[in-house]
């Protein structure tokens, strides 16, 4: 039986080559690889600059820290507007970040906040600090009208683009819309380094406070130490007597979420291709949307663009009266094709988060029907046209009978 995976991840021969140079070299930790994916990667996305990190988890938390330290206005215990309906580690960074998350509903066809669920947010209560918009699925949201409102009301903006990398708004890549974002290159995910994130932004403040964060805190600006070479602007700047050593020197509270060579030459073997992988995806969509157009009365498919930069293949049933969603994912899941639920409305339907039950019950219907009957299979670049077809049969097989 064939098996047609979420994602996969082949490392080709120019990875292999860096990976043996950087084992060869014994320097295993951030050195020339990371700096060099920080520069490509700012370059493909459109920014000044670019922070790699361990994880998007990692960069989501590291920008959300930076901004306390950036506006007075973001403080612990204020409240960040973002999506329901999407994977935990948002949500999660939001709250261990000491801030209060509020979710806004979303639209149905692309799974994004929008600004009209946002403006009407902010006229019902105060104390916010922050927008958090994520773009789903490789969706955009529409960053300009949230700029605007941001704005108007005097918040930072921090965009989620963990599932986006290379999708684009009006012509300018998601994660060079606002103040800061977030990507994660997980190993499903549309650029592959099976964990690391990255904070892009242009300001050059912002910068320097996440390559503090991610390394501890530490008062060191240097990206990479020159002291073996006998020089440090910290010590040369060091007027005291005492033993003083930047390295071990912390001026603001922060994390390890340093990454290595290894993650970064992984990282540059995917931009170089990132164009083909876009594409790739892009057509394997457009594929899956011909040849399940025939299910379009019961089945969502997704909307098809040459802005996005597909991270999957999300669906909705349309009439969970004729298939339950648990029915159509165990069935493609009997004859190989590999499913994953739409996450689920966090505050509804997460256990971690019961607690805003009540709260929002109700309040989400978009977010609620979606994470209840949505899903998405692969779209990746690695499938072939059997793939692609082998899917569409065994929608066929599931669905043909109660359809016809």
């Amino acid at each position: 039986m064939r098996k047609v995976y979420i994602g996969d991840f082949k490392i080709l021969e120019d990875g292999r080559k860096e990976i043996l140079e950087i084992l060869d070299s014994g320097r295993i930790s951030e050195g020339v690889k990371t700096r060099a994916f920080e520069k490509e990667f700012a370059n493909f996305i459109g920014t000044k600059f670019s922070i790699a990190l361990n994880s998007g988890t990692s960069a989501l938390i590291a920008g959300l820290e930076s901004l306390k330290h950036l506006d007075d206005n973001v403080k612990p215990k204020t409240k960040v507007i973002t999506s329901p309906l999407n994977y935990i580690a948002t949500c999660n960074s939001i709250v261990v970040s000491g801030f209060e998350p509020v979710f806004v509903d979303v639209d149905k066809h692309t799974f994004v906040i929008t600004p009209e669920n946002i403006k009407a947010c902010l006229e019902e209560n105060d104390n916010y600090s922050i927008i958090l918009p994520i773009h789903q699925m490789g969706y955009s949201c529409d960053m300009d009208e949230i700029n605007r409102i941001a704005k108007e009301y005097g918040l930072r903006v921090l965009e989620d683009s963990a599932q986006a990398s290379g999708t684009t708004y009006k012509g300018k890549r998601t994660g060079s819309l606002s103040d800061l974002s977030a990507f994660s290159f997980y190993i499903a995910h549309n650029i592959q380094a099976g964990e690391m994130g990255a904070i892009t932004t242009d300001n050059s403040e912002i910068n320097r406070l996440v390559n503090k964060i991610k390394t501890h805190g530490r008062m060191c600006d240097c990206f990479i130490c020159t002291r073996m070479n006998g020089k440090c602007p910290k010590l040369d700047d060091h007027k005291g007597e005492d033993d003083f050593d930047p390295r071990f020197t912390h001026d603001i509270i922060g994390y390890n979420f340093k990454i290595t060579e290894i993650q970064a030459a992984l990282g540059l073997s995917q931009l170089r291709r990132v164009d083909e992988i876009i594409r790739k995806r892009q057509e394997n969509v457009k594929y899956l949307n011909e040849g399940l157009e025939k299910f379009s009365g019961v089945l969502q498919l997704p909307i098809f663009s040459k802005d996005v930069s597909y991270l999957a293949y999300p669906i909705v049933i349309k009439k969970p009266n004729l298939i339950s969603r648990k029915k159509l994912r165990r069935d493609l899941e009997s004859l190989g094709v590999e499913t994953r639920p739409l996450f689920g409305c966090i505050p509804t339907r997460q256990p971690a988060y019961s607690h805003l039950k009540s709260k929002y019950l109700g309040k989400l219907p978009n977010a609620e029907y979606s994470g209840l009957n949505g899903f998405y299979i692969g779209c990746h670049q690695y499938l072939t046209k059997e793939d692609l077809d082998y899917v569409i049969k065994q929608f066929q097989e599931i669905l043909g009978p109660i359809t016809n």
